[in-house]
């Protein structure tokens, strides 16, 4: 049940373990690869590391693909990320992909859609259909069945996104609903495409966020990041928190990049806005804990935003659903009985989601308007990741296993282990 991004990826690893994978879209997909009911689909999407990792994994040959059709591979110093304005320290192996999320998702749809029993319906889901404790079919209406028709399925993923029904229709049905963590972060985020030429050479990825030395008010914490795309084109986005979110407005877009860091103010400088600018707010992250659930029906999974929807200025969304998917298949891979809960694949989801949540709220939590919850020892924490962040910007090493967290490749306790502490200590008493 839906088809973007988290509905692909699962599509293609159930295609592994299924006689016939039916993915439900009501959406009609356009050339640009999605429809108007992911209105967040103009902004600019980071694909970290690990999520490029699962991508190929999962659909391999893909980098070469999106490559040859515009896309842009950014290596080693192509991959450029400022802390405060200042440079960090270059990271060996670094490895980004810039492309926007309709080019990424047009090239998904139409290697699972070659998939020979794989197919689309575009349709609404509108319901489950329970039986004995298990999902036994999904109810459905399209646009040339108004009253619905019913389609029995073995096992069934909730991929309808961060406004998914699920919860409504499972307590419909008598089911408790999930436990939900949340933290409002009232962000908004604005994204404008420029023409792009040879002004910032060969550098691909450009993104600047606040440090430590800032005192996070909201009229200084003004996120930016670039990439190179397809057809030519820097995708720029900009974002702030509560009344400092970017608008609509070419000028004021304009003198927001002049105050970011260089590449940014190069491309203002030199580089023709295209179109309009497209804006999209983002009020609370929020995540749905199944495993806290004394029961919950069988043949059925969730994934991507309909089961957690973190802070997006941190780009783990696109990663988080390529994970989330490959907790499925290791949980398939297992031979479960469909008639039971999945609460194996609930707890390798919620693991990753895990890493994700602490790490955005964390960083959060450094705004004046964000309220908590704080963690126990959360002043301690925080002194601690701001020195490990300065540390960063000056050492290469400190700085690759600290990106190694950010992309999701290494868990947030990597931050932690004594080694690592100990040459960041030595890089900060040493300047």
């Amino acid at each position: 049940m839906g088809g973007s991004y988290a509905g692909l990826i699962a599509a293609r690893v159930l295609s592994d373990y299924a006689e016939d994978v039916v993915v439900i879209e009501p959406d009609v997909i356009g050339d640009d690869g999605l429809g108007r009911r992911t209105p967040q689909r103009h902004q600019l999407h980071a694909l970290l590391s690990m999520g490029h990792t699962q991508l190929e994994r999962w659909f391999p040959g893909i980098t070469d693909e999106l490559v040859k059709g515009g896309a842009r591979l950014g290596e080693d110093e192509d991959v450029q990320f400022y802390l405060d304005g200042r440079l960090k320290a270059p990271v060996a192996g670094a490895r980004m992909l810039g492309a926007t999320r309709p080019f990424l998702e047009s090239h998904l749809r139409r290697r699972v859609a070659a998939i020979e029993h794989v197919r689309f319906c575009q349709a609404q889901a509108t319901g489950l259909v329970l039986r004995d404790d298990r999902v036994v079919a999904v109810t459905q209406a399209g646009p040339d069945n108004e009253d619905g028709e019913t389609l029995e399925a073995d096992f069934v993923v909730d991929a309808m996104g961060r406004n998914s029904p699920l919860e409504d229709w499972l307590a419909h049905s008598g089911w408790d609903q999930a436990p939900v963590d949340s933290m409002r972060v009232d962000l908004g985020y604005a994204t404008a495409m420029f023409h792009r030429g040879d002004e910032l050479g060969s550098t691909v990825i450009a993104h600047s966020s606040p440090g430590p030395a800032s005192n996070y008010q909201p009229t200084l914490t003004e996120p930016g990041a670039l990439a190179a795309v397809e057809g030519e084109r820097w995708s720029v986005v900009l974002a702030g928190y509560a009344d400092h979110r970017p608008g609509p407005d070419r000028e004021e877009f304009l003198r927001r990049m002049r105050r970011c860091v260089a590449p940014l103010r190069t491309v203002a400088d030199v580089s023709e806005m295209i179109g309009d600018i497209r804006t999209y707010r983002f009020v609370e992250s929020r995540r749905r804990v199944h495993s806290r659930l004394k029961r919950f029906p069988g043949g059925l999974v969730v994934v991507g935003d309909a089961l957690a929807s973190v802070n997006p200025v941190y780009g783990q969304g696109l990663t988080l659903a390529a994970l989330e998917a490959n907790a499925l298949g290791a949980y398939l891979r297992s031979h479960p009985d469909p008639q039971n809960p999945a609460w194996d694949y609930f707890r390798l989801a919620e693991t990753v989601v895990d890493g994700a949540w602490q790490l955005s709220t964390a960083a959060d939590l450094a705004q004046p308007h964000v309220t908590g919850p704080y963690p126990r020892g959360y002043r301690v924490q925080k002194w601690v990741a701001d020195k490990l962040t300065e540390a960063s910007v000056l050492d290469s090493a400190v700085n690759a296993q600290y990106m190694g967290v950010v992309n999701m490749e290494l868990p947030p306790k990597a931050l932690t282990q004594p080694r690592f502490l100990a040459r960041a200590a030595r890089v900060l008493l040493s300047r």
